[in-house]
């Protein structure tokens, strides 16, 4: 899967998804390390790229701004909680596989469980 892994992704959540064979782009590799979310979000679908993220204001983007997407993961996360939202990432890329599951969707991995929602067009 296209991951592009915004600004506050820690290093090893990076290096956890490249371990599982997924291409991941760092805003700060592609010069984006000062972009807004808006910018982010329209890069990201540009490129085909799922959003990895940190920053709850991408969900105020996508379901209040009905802001196109190619998929946004949110992931709460603490340093404490790192390995089991980890397993439950990956728990979620595997029965979600393809890129098109992901195509408008808002997901929030947490420990021990995952949301998914469908953006609705405006």
């Amino acid at each position: 899967m296209r991951f592009l892994s915004d600004q506050d992704v820690w290093q090893v959540t990076v290096n956890f998804l490249r371990a599982l064979g997924h291409d991941v782009e760092r805003a700060t590799d592609v010069g984006l390390e000062r972009a807004s979310d808006e910018q982010l979000l329209v890069y990201a679908r540009r490129q085909r790229r799922v959003l990895v993220t940190r920053d709850k204001g991408y969900g105020s983007l996508v379901f209040l701004s009905h802001r196109e997407h190619s998929g946004v993961i949110l992931l709460r996360v603490s340093p404490e909680t790192v390995e089991v939202v980890h397993q439950e990432l990956r728990r979620f890329l595997d029965e979600h596989s393809e890129e098109a599951d992901l195509s408008g969707s808002f997901v929030v991995i947490e420990p021990g469980r995952h949301r998914i929602r469908r953006a609705q067009p405006s």
